[in-house]
């Protein structure tokens, strides 16, 4: 069985710009899809603490995927809800970078 082969959901990665600026002249918080339809697997994370800073945040899920690129700046959509990245963790084969694990926080 193949690691792709696990990878049972697609994910959108959103990555914030800065948008048009507003009535007082700040930027407006705009995110734009930079991967679309990603496979990846979306499971329950088992309320795993996270440290970030000096605030401890509980992860709701873990998402496996296979792109190298995401960064704890972006945020995924999966099934319509949205998610934020709290960490990301690159895991190895025995040469290289295999896939990433994110710790993800729905946002409500």
């Amino acid at each position: 069985m193949s690691f792709n082969s696990l990878l049972i959901n697609t994910c959108d990665v959103e990555r914030y710009t800065t948008g048009v600026a507003d009535a007082y002249g700040n930027p407006i918080k705009t995110w734009a899809v930079v991967i679309n339809d990603e496979p990846c697997r979306l499971m329950d994370a088992g309320g795993r603490e996270v440290q970030i800073g000096a605030e401890v945040v509980i992860a709701d899920n873990k998402l496996f995927i296979a792109n190298d690129l995401i960064t704890e700046r972006d945020r995924i959509v999966i099934l319509g809800k949205t998610y934020k990245i709290l960490l990301v963790e690159t895991r190895q084969d025995s040469v290289t970078g295999h896939h990433l694990e994110l710790l993800l926080r729905l946002v409500r």
